[in-house]
């Protein structure tokens, strides 16, 4: 949702902003993955042996489920005439369930507070990312996002 101006911003704590689009995280991407961060353990990238392993095939890193809020939020949380946004850092983090490759996930969005900071507002979101047909939750992050104008 893009919020007009952040006094609608500020007049949307407390609200439930609903479900992304769904976005499939595929091998490939856990591939990059782990070639960006140097984390090659098997259960992400060697889906021969992560067949015999603990989830059936391999699985998407935690970090890799976080560093996707960016783009599920771009859709959910918006702001129209600030001059940028600043991911200020999460409160708690939390990954309840493994993503499979191949998975889709979503997230859920609700505004919890917003406040002023000099030059604009802070937001704390709670995010919950659900993999599709999953029964658990992905990830549970509390999000603080700076939006200046």
């Amino acid at each position: 949702m893009a919020f007009a101006s952040l006094d609608d911003l500020r007049n949307a704590a407390g609200t439930d902003l609903g479900y992304t689009d769904w976005m499939e995280v595929d091998q490939s991407r856990i591939d990059k993955f782990a070639d960006a961060t140097g984390d090659h353990q098997w259960i992400h990238v060697d889906p021969q042996r992560a067949a015999a392993g603990p989830f059936g095939t391999t699985i998407a890193h935690g970090y890799l489920t976080l560093s996707l809020l960016p783009a599920l939020l771009a859709g959910k949380l918006r702001v129209e005439g600030t001059r940028m946004a600043v991911n200020y850092g999460l409160n708690r983090v939390r990954f309840p369930a493994p993503v499979p490759s191949g998975s889709r996930v979503r997230a859920r969005v609700e505004v919890v507070e917003v406040t002023e900071v000099e030059g604009g507002a802070q937001v704390v979101a709670k995010v919950t990312v659900e993999r599709e047909g999953g029964d658990k939750p992905v990830c549970v992050a509390e999000t603080v996002t700076r939006f200046y104008l």
